[in-house]
């Protein structure tokens, strides 16, 4: 990921909603060797920060609502979260969650673009989001797998006025020539039943340990280490609650 600060538009934090959230603390504690902070604010409702050193990395939470899936859900910044809202559901996709604050940390939206895949958009205020990006243990990509790859050109350069470069087998967004993720054609390599998705790939410094090391802890490879052509190794994961993710070797991707 070529963006490493705050950057409207740009993936700016990740977030773990988990129906275990004990077991996936320590599972990533484990496999990142992330410190987990838990808020002592009541009305955070046990939200915990993962944090790499004194860097904030990503979010921790229980699930909120009884049908509510085990994921991993990327943000992306917003300097007027309303106003993204207005652009989000003008041009096709659907709120889950209207615009609200998140204590005095900032407001926050969670939507849907028109073919299903989740996402958030974050107007930070006293916490601006990830505090370290494409080192290891810290976010490096982000991908939307989908099966309408015209429809999701169309919805996030409106939304968010995203640069669109279409190579021969991946397609990447970017803002101002910086690329921050891809877009993958979930055509026919994925079940029917697999909806589209936004997935969030985390830096590290050697992908086959980590693969294997994830492993051990209990989670399923679902696409051990590969090369990709002009990119860099990666690997897809599984974690033991469900909640899909990627690796790749910092410093590479984009």
């Amino acid at each position: 990921m070529k963006i490493t600060e705050p950057t409207e538009g740009a993936p700016c934090w990740v977030e773990l909603s988990t129906k275990d959230p004990v077991a996936a603390k320590a599972f990533y504690h484990e496999l990142f060797g992330w410190r987990v902070e838990v808020s002592p604010d009541e009305k955070a409702m046990g939200y915990t920060m993962l944090y790499v050193g004194d860097a904030a990395v990503a979010g921790l939470s229980g699930l909120m609502q009884p049908d509510q899936p085990t994921a991993w859900t990327v943000s992306f910044a917003a300097a007027d979260t309303d106003a993204c809202a207005e652009r989000i559901t003008a041009a096709g996709g659907r709120l889950l969650v209207e615009p609200m604050e998140a204590l005095d940390w900032g407001r926050f939206l969670i939507a849907t673009d028109p073919s299903g895949a989740v996402l958030s958009t974050w107007q930070g205020r006293s916490f601006g989001g990830a505090q370290l990006i494409d080192e290891p243990g810290s976010l490096g990509w982000v991908e939307l797998a989908t099966r309408d790859t015209h429809g999701a050109k169309e919805f996030y350069t409106r939304v968010f006025g995203w640069s669109v470069t279409v190579g021969e087998m991946y397609t990447q967004w970017g803002i101002a020539g910086r690329d921050f993720g891809g877009m993958l054609d979930m055509a026919d390599q994925f079940p029917p039943d697999v909806p589209p998705y936004w997935m969030p790939y985390f830096a590290v410094a050697d992908v086959d340990l980590t693969a294997e090391r994830a492993a051990l802890l209990g989670a399923t490879v679902t696409l051990p280490p590969t090369d990709v052509p002009d990119g860099p190794r990666l690997s897809v994961l599984r974690d033991p609650q469900g909640a899909v993710f990627g690796i790749h070797v910092a410093g590479t991707a984009g």
